[in-house]
């Protein structure tokens, strides 16, 4: 889409409160038993004494790792749960943790090691790949919870079942490492069948006021690319330019101005980066700043100023690195 100039959009955020309600529902369900607890019920089973038995989550820590809007809101109700929250992100710093009413640690494994309650809130990239691997799962306490509501690719499973085994954790997964494309299907993930692993069917974003916020927000993001031409939440553009020289262009506010720079550039070979033009108060006059591949030799310049008689002033800064 990038190579072909089409705009690529997404709509952040609007899914938020559905997935971190699927996460606290995952988060119950592992402490209280309540899938198992329902199945021996539909079997005609009364087992109070073993379900008794739970530990309750007031005072607790809860480890959150990536703290975005969906993290962010997990993290909300954990504190209104009356939990001690510790979290870490790669952009979450002292200052923002303090406003958000957790603790920041510094790393995942850090984070991993402290916490009672771990919930999973990254995005799939290749550092996150398996970051819940072996190394993670031995710093983790015994009896933990981990809920996974992101994506499949960011745990091992293989080395989670062990694990769940062996410390004797609960696990809550929505998101798997291989799962049917469509809406139904047959899954055959050896985890799932593991006790004490409650999973359920990659719904975390599936409620019906995520998807009317969502398709709301898309419509908005269409009537504004309509509207002003570029649209909101942009995920492709450029966040490092390619520009080393930054010609700034004041000129009267004429029609073939800038048409006139431009030929002088492309005559050139120069290229345009990027560049907007800013009108001053009563539109008499405007100021083009416009990043250049290069910067304009002394000729180059010297035929720029006389490109228009509607041109102000010129100004040309070399930049030292891409920006």
């Amino acid at each position: 889409a990038s190579a072909a100039g089409v705009f690529v959009a997404n709509c952040p955020g609007r899914n938020a409160a559905a997935v971190a309600e699927l996460t606290w529902g995952l988060i119950l369900a592992c402490d209280r038993r309540i899938p198992d607890q329902v199945i021996d019920g539909r079997q005609g089973t009364w087992n109070k004494a073993e379900y008794a038995a739970a530990e309750g989550l007031k005072e607790r820590y809860l480890g959150i790792i990536g703290m975005g809007t969906i993290g962010q809101a997990v993290a909300r109700r954990g504190l209104a749960f009356g939990m001690d929250v510790v979290a870490w992100s790669p952009s979450l710093d002292r200052e923002r943790a303090e406003e958000l009413g957790v603790r920041r640690a510094g790393s995942a494994y850090e984070v991993a090691a402290q916490s009672d309650v771990i919930s999973l809130h990254v995005a799939a990239t290749d550092d996150t790949h398996h970051l819940v691997d072996k190394g993670f799962l031995e710093v983790v306490k015994p009896g933990s919870i981990i809920v996974n509501t992101t994506r499949g690719s960011v745990v091992d499973e293989e080395a989670l079942a062990a694990a769940v085994r062996e410390k004797d954790l609960r696990v809550g997964l929505d998101v798997y490492e291989s799962e049917p494309a469509g809406g139904t299907g047959d899954i055959d993930r050896p985890i799932l069948s593991v006790p004490g692993v409650y999973g359920t069917h990659h719904v975390g974003a599936s409620t019906n006021q995520a998807q009317e916020a969502i398709a709301l927000e898309a419509a908005r993001v269409v009537e504004e690319f309509q509207s002003h031409g570029v649209p909101p939440n942009c995920v492709n553009r450029e966040k490092r330019s390619t520009a080393r020289a930054l010609l700034t262009v004041r000129h009267f506010n004429r029609p073939g101005v800038l048409a006139r720079v431009f030929r002088v550039l492309g005559e050139a070979g120069i290229n345009v980066e990027e560049m907007d033009n800013m009108l001053y108060e009563g539109a008499h006059a405007a100021s083009a700043r416009i990043q250049l591949e290069r910067a304009p030799s002394s000729a180059e310049m010297d035929e720029l100023k006389v490109a228009s008689e509607h041109i102000i002033t010129l100004e040309l800064i070399e930049l030292d690195e891409p920006h």
